[in-house]
């Protein structure tokens, strides 16, 4: 195996020791923080296939990841309400069931994405970062303006959403939901890297030419990978806004779209792992520097300007040395 290989692996290792440790050590907070880094890595994986293999810097993938919690959120309140979403022409109710949210997470979560995409795509450069933003902001100030389901207040859960066969009120047992989730997406993401897919969504980003030259449109490979790129991030939104039994615009807002990327660039843009290493240090130095002050981003930003101008393969490409990103 390949010395990223290793750092993958001690990677999850860390990430699913930690709960265990704190299960046997009874700190139930200890488990939350490390589904909290679960599913925001599961967010930046999602991002990367968009920004690492096809070079897309999006600055508005937070509604992606907002409107997956809103979906959570609107089937939930109802369900616990017993109102129904929607009485005429068709009968549309609320629901409990976790599979069933995700999947409405994903499907609307892609098909935001593909109407942005589709827009946004026609530009390039600053103008696509520009062009995100704007549609993301107006998701944000459109959840600030829907009073229907809490406006900038947000919505409240008071239960948590269920899943077959599990108690997902027990912390380690959500944990395990999750990361068993996060190691499926990096199994299909690593598919799709390796795919003739993934390869023609890379050239396109290295060499636009080349690739209409073999017939190819890159204006299409773009916008497959940018809807399952939101899709993915859909997904973890949905599962944060369950992890907080609690949905708000903050979750749509361009901040959170930063921080995403923070993930990637931290761990190392186009690798694999890359958003799962930086979730982890980001979710590290909220809980251990976030305490001694509240100024705690100054150290965030110091470490993000050290990783720019001495190590701009992220962490793992400090540990892998040599070993390039996978193209």
């Amino acid at each position: 195996m390949t010395r990223e290989t290793w750092i993958n692996v001690a990677a999850l290792a860390v990430l699913l020791g930690v709960p265990l440790w704190a299960l046997m050590a009874d700190e139930p907070f200890i488990i939350t923080l490390a589904t909290r880094a679960v599913i925001f890595a599961l967010a930046g994986v999602g991002l990367n296939l968009a920004l690492g293999t096809g070079g897309l810097v999006s600055l508005g993938h937070a509604a992606f990841f907002g409107i997956g919690g809103y979906a959570m959120g609107i089937l939930a309140s109802h369900a616990q309400a017993y109102t129904p979403i929607m009485e005429a022409p068709f009968l549309i109710e609320g629901t409990k069931s976790m599979p069933v949210i995700w999947l409405v997470a994903m499907v609307t979560s892609a098909l935001a994405a593909l109407a942005i995409g589709a827009l946004s795509l026609r530009t390039s450069g600053v103008y696509f970062i520009m062009i995100t933003l704007a549609f993301g902001q107006m998701i944000y100030y459109f959840a600030i303006s829907w009073p229907a389901y809490g406006g900038e207040d947000g919505l409240s859960i008071y239960k948590r959403n269920e899943f077959p066969g599990l108690n997902t009120l027990v912390p380690m047992q959500f944990f395990g939901l999750c990361f068993a989730i996060l190691c499926l997406t990096l199994l299909l993401m690593n598919a799709i890297h390796k795919s003739s897919f993934g390869l023609a969504l890379s050239a396109a980003r290295q060499n636009e030419t080349r690739v209409l030259s073999v017939g190819m449109k890159p204006y299409h490979l773009r916008l497959v990978a940018f809807v399952i790129s939101g899709a993915v991030t859909g997904l973890a939104g949905a599962l944060f806004a369950d992890l907080n039994r609690f949905v708000s615009p903050t979750m749509l807002s361009w901040q959170m779209s930063g921080e995403i990327i923070i993930f990637i660039i931290i761990g190392g843009v186009g690798r694999l792992f890359g958003p799962v290493i930086g979730a982890m240090i980001f979710i590290l130095l909220e809980h251990t520097l976030g305490g001694l002050s509240e100024f705690w981003h100054v150290y965030l930003g110091a470490l993000l300007l050290g990783i720019v101008l001495f190590a701009k393969g992220g962490v793992i490409g400090a540990l892998a040395g040599r070993e390039k990103a996978h193209d």
